[in-house]
């Protein structure tokens, strides 16, 4: 079998040289490959090959450039066996990012050009291209009340006021078929399932969820909460919602991947932020109502004009990738005024 991309104006990359363009949301990563500071990376599918050498040939000798079906993405980390990629399904208004991992078994080519403006091209196994647009993503938010100890030290907690929180969140679900609600009574996990292509992306939902949320906890329990907010590649693909056993006694939240460790690890991390802030105002932060992990905080669709990165942020590590990341911090009503309606 003859091997492609032989031409001297071609590149080519194995698994280990596919560069990284660490930290770029895509607004900055465009406007860098407008400046030509770095090439743009893209996704393909493998049997896009023939076509594209054709093409670029042609051009090479003067011709048109072409486009062809591709994904913008950037990548953020590579190890032995995978690498992490943010794709963008949407950046002409959300700048909407998707983390994804690319297992190496699934990669198959990766070309360049000697030209400094043109994209590098990672091409793919088809499956696996497919698979990512057929799965189900999903976004978290876990609720948390404030004052708990110092209420239950009261008695301000009592059974009743517990049943009466149980009963209105019953009430208030049921408005809300496609988002589960698992409650732990000072505390609740929203999550709901969205996939590409289909018109049940809305990641401006959990914010007013959260507000109403907030007020059903003042009125049983005389307590404010706070939302930590994720969303991302959920690895129960095609599942539901939730899992409820034919015995009522087992139920699985149908979650694992990045997103739903996530939610944890900026909550450890907001609070180990907000004890520095107490001790000391120059570390740390002080307490929010939002804890928007940036992915998902980036995806809001916002107002023109406004400057997402402006907000105020701190890093976090998590322990199921490999880079950091960072969340925005806020009050429910600052981010209402910086929607679309």
């Amino acid at each position: 079998m003859t091997k492609m991309f032989q031409n001297e104006n071609f590149k080519n990359y194995t698994f280990e040289e596919i560069p990284l363009n660490k930290n770029q949301d895509i607004k900055q990563t465009l406007l860098d490959i407008d400046k030509g500071k770095h090439q743009c990376l893209q996704l393909a599918d493998e049997r896009y090959r023939p076509q594209y050498e054709k093409m670029m040939l042609s051009y090479f000798e003067g011709g048109e450039y072409r486009y062809f079906n591709v994904l913008n993405i950037t990548t953020m980390s590579k190890s032995e066996d995978a690498i992490e990629l943010n794709w963008f399904p949407n950046y002409i208004g959300r700048y909407h990012e998707i983390k994804i991992t690319l297992p190496r078994k699934h990669f198959v080519d990766c070309v360049g050009t000697k030209y400094p403006t043109a994209p590098i091209i990672i091409f793919v196994e088809g499956s696996w291209l497919e698979s990512i647009f057929l799965r189900y993503y999903s976004i978290f938010a876990l609720i948390d009340a404030t004052g708990v100890k110092k209420a239950l030290a009261q008695g301000a907690i009592t059974r009743e006021k517990l049943i009466k929180l149980r009963a209105e969140i019953d009430t208030f679900s049921e408005n809300y078929p496609n988002i589960s609600f698992i409650s732990f009574a000072d505390n609740i996990l929203l999550k709901s399932n969205w996939s590409v292509g289909n018109n049940n992306y809305d990641p401006e939902a959990f914010i007013h969820l959260s507000g109403k949320i907030n007020s059903i906890f003042q009125t049983a329990l005389g307590l404010s909460t706070y939302a930590v907010i994720t969303q991302g590649s959920n690895e129960y693909y095609d599942d539901q919602l939730l899992h409820i056993s034919k015995s009522k006694n087992h139920i699985s939240l149908n979650s694992l991947g990045i997103p739903f460790a996530q939610l944890f690890d900026i909550d450890e991390t907001a609070k180990e932020a907000i004890r520095s802030n107490k001790k000391d105002e120059t570390k740390g932060h002080p307490p929010a109502e939002l804890y928007m992990d940036e992915h998902y905080f980036h995806s809001l669709n916002h107002k023109y004009g406004f400057d997402k990165r402006s907000e105020a942020n701190n890093s976090y590590g998590t322990k199921i990738q490999k880079t950091h990341g960072k969340y925005y911090y806020s009050s429910r009503s600052n981010i209402l005024s910086t929607l679309t309606a």
